[in-house]
């Protein structure tokens, strides 16, 4: 009963963060994620419980550094080292305006009040909706949810593994109190990523919640 009390006090200060339900990274996409077509509905059903929301957008230019394709004798998912780390190498995605980069037809979340578009400088990949690759660059969605009064994030999307991962560890580390909804994510798996980024959100101090936590 207290975490249902709780829920309720603090669902004006919550946002719900919905990553990356692009066509790409939903089956026949260039990069799509196992099941990812999965998360779309629960995505639809958990934003009737939060008055605030706010969708991330993938949304490389061609040629992007993140695309194998820009490295001569690369292949998708090999990884090289660039000046602000190690980077795996993607199949070309969510190039800007293209088909792949649209949101899901599917998704239904007229209240969502901003979109925010991320991995948009050729020179630097962008996981998190909080921080470009380099951990410092910021995109000023940390900044947005402050002047709203958002104490607290949810995130739930694709992949569990990256986009996820490295947006809930920046919401933790810039202070907000920070829920996953595990059922509301698909992961890539890439050499064991999934394990690893599960125990990145826990030493971060991120919580696991369901959609049954949510719908309480």
């Amino acid at each position: 009963m207290g975490q249902v009390v709780q829920m309720q006090k603090t669902r004006n200060h919550a946002v719900l963060l919905i990553v990356d339900l692009q066509v790409d990274f939903l089956p026949g996409g260039t990069l799509a994620v196992p099941n990812g077509h999965e998360v779309v509905g629960v995505a639809n059903y958990a934003a009737r419980f939060f008055p605030n929301v706010v969708l991330t957008q993938d949304w490389h230019p061609e040629g992007h550094i993140s695309f194998a394709s820009s490295h001569t004798g690369k292949a998708p998912f090999e990884t090289i080292t660039l000046p602000y780390g190690e980077q795996v190498l993607w199949p070309e995605h969510c190039v800007q305006d293209s088909p792949g980069a649209r949101l899901s037809s599917r998704l239904d979340v007229p209240h969502a009040q901003l979109v925010l578009r991320k991995g948009h400088h050729a020179g630097i990949d962008s996981y998190s909706a909080f921080f470009e690759a380099d951990r410092t660059t910021p995109t000023g969605l940390a900044g947005y949810l402050r002047e709203r009064g958002i104490t607290d994030v949810y995130i739930m999307g694709l992949a569990t593994d990256f986009c996820v991962c490295w947006s809930a560890e920046d919401a933790a580390r810039h202070g907000f109190s920070t829920h996953v909804v595990e059922d509301g994510c698909r992961g890539l798996d890439v050499n064991g990523s999934l394990e690893q980024a599960w125990a990145r959100m826990e030493a971060a101090g991120v919580k696991r919640v369901s959609l049954d936590d949510i719908a309480a």
